[in-house]
């Protein structure tokens, strides 16, 4: 196979277009439509997620100077950190419930250099809907977009220094989880999202020759309670009646462990950084 005649932005979208089809729900942002589930997102986020949000944070090059870009920025698990070392921050989050509880975090935090848009990447205006330019433009995990070369694009326009992207190389914890239940609960296989080396070679195709870092990441959700369990699962596992959310509890039961008075879900993934200046 001649891998120069490859179209990487086209096996990016259709391996995404699969992951869409596999998937009951429209798109990320009807993922998060219950306040509750965002709620629950951030709080075990920040709880859990410690590994993935330290290795961020030493990684982007911010200062006190700093204007700062954070595409999906869910309830602003980074974004917050994020406006205390820089001088201002953009917000862009597609999600309405995230977003309600990205302002609420901002409000309670007493932050004043948020700026929140409660939009898909794709849909945003950088003339209208943003102030940039940004000397640090980042998406963190949020890579959902179909035609990510387009994403990228704009970004880069969005940019007056620098662009950082953060994905998965291997299997994330859903990948590995997911295979087995999904045709029971959505009668398809699962199809998982496109890696880090589609991305790469997407960017390559662009012209970018972007530095790359690559570090082990050991995931583990951690619950307080069965059903604290069950309701961070419902909407990853897109559950919409009462027989999926008994398979889905038949199958936690399974799965889960007991790890220190609580109830884990661990897997060992590869964290990717990649990132270049403009």
């Amino acid at each position: 196979m001649d891998t120069n005649t490859i179209d990487w932005n086209e096996v990016w979208k259709n391996q995404m277009l699969k992951n869409v089809g596999s998937n009951p729900a429209d798109d990320y942002a009807s993922l998060w439509s219950k306040r509750l589930n965002a709620k629950l997102f951030w709080e075990i986020t920040m709880e859990n997620d410690k590994g993935r949000i330290e290795k961020t944070m030493n990684s982007l090059p911010i200062t006190s100077k700093s204007r700062v870009l954070d595409i999906g920025s869910g309830p602003g698990v980074l974004s917050i950190l994020v406006s205390k070392k820089a001088a201002h921050v953009t917000a862009v989050e597609p999600s309405r419930e995230m977003m309600s509880i990205l302002q609420d975090n901002i409000k309670k935090f007493d932050i004043t250099n948020i700026n929140c848009v409660n939009k898909r990447w794709e849909d945003v205006d950088t003339e209208t809907d943003l102030e940039g330019p940004y000397d640090i433009v980042f998406a963190s995990y949020s890579l959902g977009m179909v035609d990510i070369k387009n994403a990228i694009i704009k970004m880069i326009s969005s940019s007056s220094s620098s662009v950082h992207l953060y994905w998965i190389a291997g299997s994330n914890l859903w990948d590995i989880y997911s295979p087995e239940i999904w045709p029971v609960l959505h009668g398809k296989d699962y199809q998982p999202m496109p890696k880090s080396n589609i991305l790469y070679n997407v960017l390559y195709q662009m012209g970018i020759y972007p530095n790359v870092n690559v570090s082990e990441l050991n995931y583990r959700n951690r619950f307080s309670s069965f059903d604290e369990a069950v309701e961070y699962c419902i909407p990853m596992y897109k559950i919409t009646n009462s027989y999926q959310e008994q398979v889905l509890r038949d199958y936690l039961k399974r799965i889960l462990k007991n790890r220190d008075g609580f109830l884990t879900i661990e897997a060992q993934t590869n964290h990717v950084e990649m990132w270049w200046q403009k």
